[in-house]
Formats: C-alpha cells, structure tokens, sequence
C-alpha cells in the first residue's frame, strides 16, 4: 500500500490515506449499531370485540399459540387416552348428541359434514355411526382417515363446501372472529362454556351467547340450549342466512 501512495499524484495522498485508516472505525461502528428486530407475526385484538369475549394474553406470536395448543395434541399420554380409554364413551355421547339434531331436523344422513379440532376423530366416527357417512375432521394434527391436518383459523377448504359444521374447540380459537367466518353453509353447532373459566389451553373466554351473535353475522340463531358435553355446558346452533 506504501508503494502505490508513491506513484499517486501528492494532492491526492491525504485523501486515500484517511479513507484506508477510517475502515476500522467504520467497522466497528457497524457491530455496535442496534438492528432491526426480525419480524413476528403478533397477536392482535379488534377493538370492536364483543366484551362477553375475552382474548387471553400471553402469546407472543401465532406461532407460540400454536406450539402451546401442539403440545396439548401432541402429548402421547393423552392421545393414548383418546384413542383408548375415553374412545367408546365419548363416541356414545357424540352420537345422542347428532342423533337429537337429527331428531330436530338441523342434521341429516346425507349432510356433508366437518368437525373442527377433531383431534383424533371421536365425533367424526360418531357422525358415520348415526349414518351421516359423508363426515371428516380438521386438527392441527391429523389422525387419517377420520381427521385430516388443518389449523380453523386458516380452514382449507372453499366457502359452501359443507352443510354441517360442529365444534367443541371454540375456546381454543386465539382469533375468534376467524373461526366466526368459518361457517361456510348450512348448520353450524358449538358447544361452549359459559358458566365458569375455561382450561389452561383456552385461548378465549366466553360468557355469553352474544359474542357469537356478533361473530356469526351471517347466520341465524335457531337454538340454545343447556347440555353436559365433557366439561362444556351449552350448545348454540346457527343457519346460514338464505
């Protein structure tokens, strides 16, 4: 570097100098320089949420919300249990359950029919027991052939593809106002709690039927009534409005 600051014209030699003696400088000014915090896809409440429903803080992301529901789903014990233990008694509940609403006339043998957060299918095999066979399950994890792999915030399935959609996952919905839009046609049937906290994996709580009054927007209320459904007490049924 000395030799070639010789053969430059003099007038230029300070100039070069100071430029080859600051790139250090330059250099640690760099690594002292705070960066941008990489992007995260945050959680965020409507202001315009019904105050019956309450979104639970704490989820940093979408993404912490979700690894906290898979490790619910994802525990080997309790799918052990599901699959085992809890299978006969709750596939017999399910199917009184779809057996009264067909009673009613809000579910029929030939309903095309999802379940959302089936995890591993209870009621989806309960719908084919009471004969609506056309039936299948969405869960973040799936469990073929009852239950394929789908998250209800994001459903992949189009507008309209379903007559009949029941869930008893509602409190699990960290954005309440997507799994409201999810009621693509027909019927759609929740079960809720509204007397008391919901458990440790809920995302929101829910202490009236107004909220999904609001939510469902699109549909009419046909019925509410009280039930003992696994830890949930009443069951809301909704009609697409025509």
């Amino acid at each position: 570097m000395k030799a070639d600051l010789q053969k430059l014209p003099f007038i230029l030699k300070p100039f070069i100098l100071s430029i080859f003696l600051s790139l250090p400088f330059l250099a640690f000014l760099s690594l002292q320089t705070p960066r941008p915090p990489l992007n995260k896809t945050t959680t965020t409440t409507p202001q315009n949420l019904p105050s019956d429903l309450k979104i639970r803080p704490g989820y940093s992301s979408y993404d912490a919300y979700l690894q906290r529901q898979l490790n619910k789903t994802l525990n080997p014990k309790l799918r052990q249990i599901w699959t085992t233990r809890d299978w006969t008694r709750k596939v017999k509940v399910f199917s009184q359950f779809f057996d009264g609403l067909k009673h009613r006339q809000l579910l029929f043998n030939g309903s095309k029919s999802l379940c959302i957060g089936a995890r591993v299918g209870q009621e989806v095999a309960a719908l084919k027991r009471v004969g609506v066979y056309d039936s299948v399950g969405i869960d973040l994890v799936p469990y073929p052939p009852l239950v394929l792999k789908g998250d209800f915030h994001h459903q992949p399935f189009d507008d309209e593809t379903f007559d009949f959609e029941f869930s008893n996952v509602f409190d699990h919905a960290l954005y309440p106002w997507k799994f409201g839009r999810s009621n693509g046609g027909g019927v759609c049937v929740l079960h809720v709690l509204l007397s008391r906290r919901a458990d440790k994996y809920s995302a929101n709580d829910l202490y009236s039927v107004k909220p999904l009054e609001q939510l469902f927007k699109n549909s009419e209320l046909v019925e509410v009534r009280s039930i003992d459904g696994f830890g949930l007490d009443t069951e809301v049924v909704f009609r697409k409005k025509i």
